[in-house]
């Protein structure tokens, strides 16, 4: 549904796949993603650590032995029920070519690397896939085991992203991450050396973080030379441990210099900032990522997946189901139905904010043609926003580009809510 005299979709826009696999070692006190523990024992450990202010997390070999992690039988269960879901939506993409492909979690390298396999032979039966596609596979540390990772390349994954979040044991704890530095050191060494694209995701303003040992821990991932480097700050989303048990965290003040620290670390190291939280070298832009930030469609599969579709009068998202118990009994082979949750159209007058949401996260902005472009609306719906961020100095004073300054960046939160409906 459309306003009236707006101009619709004259063409559709890049399609990508997002696969979720739930399941994870320890629930992260920080993640407010849909994963899903598969080791109670350390869950409870990981929950007391919290309450206890995080003194220590239970170091990685306490944890039980990779093969013990996620069953069989139920990888494969999981790897029948995502075809299945694929299979059943194949009727909204009919004759789209899929450019990305990004496997993320919970931890994807709890699956065995025949099964993650078994799931991209899958996909490329049933899909158009683009020539030379990227296709992302989320990693943890944890997880490392060097075979692991070079059957993962084998089966199909060319590009790794690894979970490392710190290199500091101290900060790691805290963190509730289930590997430790020497772990962390060997997973990006293996990336280095056998991915000829990976990302490291680093996190920063970590309970009681110091300047320095933010810089030690740049310093340490600039070392492997990635082609693209993640640096998120820690936030204390709504329902995670951290939001009911807040630990210490530096100041604005601090944090305000880290950014300016990783801002120009990673620019001497020949890194682009092109996004809020991503640096990248020539040519090794994350291009899953770039679809969802330019308003690119994504078909989502896997329990809790989320999709973003558009047809020629309308655009819709849709949700699965969260629960992998409820998602797996609702493609059961013997008697599948949809696991399709929510689906719904983006009203148009959402729509200013569903695309400045995406697009002021890119350092560059975009050009401001690619609102109707993608939406199927005129810019006058964004017309007051714009005027209002103009004014506050968030937003460049250039007709053809929305993107934010300098000062819009700093504030992104406060200069996307402009866009809301009023």
């Amino acid at each position: 549904m459309k306003p009236i005299g707006a101009p619709g979709l004259a063409t559709l826009p890049p399609l990508s796949l997002y696969v979720h696999l739930p399941w994870c070692v320890r629930k992260c006190p920080y993640c407010d993603f849909n994963s899903h523990e598969v080791n109670p024992r350390g869950a409870e450990q990981s929950r007391i650590a919290i309450h206890k202010s995080l003194p220590e997390a239970p170091a990685a070999s306490q944890e039980p032995a990779l093969a013990q992690w996620l069953d069989t039988d139920l990888q494969a269960r999981y790897i029948a029920a995502l075809l299945l879901d694929l299979e059943q939506a194949l009727p909204l993409i009919w004759g789209r070519s899929v450019q990305t492909v990004f496997l993320g979690g919970g931890t994807p390298s709890l699956f065995d690397p025949a099964m993650i396999e078994k799931l991209l032979e899958g996909l490329r039966a049933r899909l158009r896939l683009a020539p030379h596609a990227e296709i992302t596979m989320e990693a943890n540390p944890g997880t490392f085991e060097q075979s692991r990772f070079r059957d993962y390349r084998s089966a199909g994954i060319n590009r790794l992203s690894i979970g490392v979040q710190s290199f500091n044991a101290q900060h790691l704890q805290a963190l509730g991450r289930i590997h430790d530095p020497a772990q962390a050191l060997a997973a990006a060494e293996l990336a280095a050396t056998m991915y000829p694209s990976f990302n490291l995701d680093v996190m920063y303003g970590l309970p009681g973080q110091s300047l320095e040992q933010c810089q030690e821990d740049l310093n340490t991932a600039l070392r492997f030379s990635p082609p693209h480097l993640s640096m998120y700050h820690l936030t204390l989303e709504p329902n995670t441990l951290f939001a009911r048990f807040p630990p210490p965290l530096p100041d604005d003040d601090l944090c305000a210099d880290m950014q300016l620290l990783i801002e120009a670390s990673t620019a001497q190291a020949g890194l682009e900032h092109y996004e809020i939280s991503a640096y990248a070298k020539p040519g090794h832009r994350a291009q899953h990522n770039l679809n969802y930030w330019s308003f690119g469609d994504y078909l989502g599969i896997g329990a809790g997946a989320h999709s973003k579709l558009s047809f020629h009068d309308r655009i819709v998202r849709q949700a699965r189901l969260k629960n992998p118990r409820a998602y797996l009994q609702s493609l059961d082979p013997a008697h599948p139905t949809s696991a399709v949750e929510i689906d719904e159209p983006i009203e148009p007058q959402s729509m200013p904010f569903e695309f400045m949401l995406n697009a002021l996260r890119l350092i560059q902005g975009v050009p401001a043609s690619l609102y109707q472009e993608r939406t199927g609306q005129w810019p006058i719906g964004l017309q007051h926003g714009v005027n209002e961020a103009l004014r506050r100095g968030l937003l460049t004073e250039d007709p053809l580009r929305l993107q934010a300054t300098s000062l819009g960046l700093r504030f992104l939160n406060d200069l996307q809510q402009m866009f809301l409906e009023t």
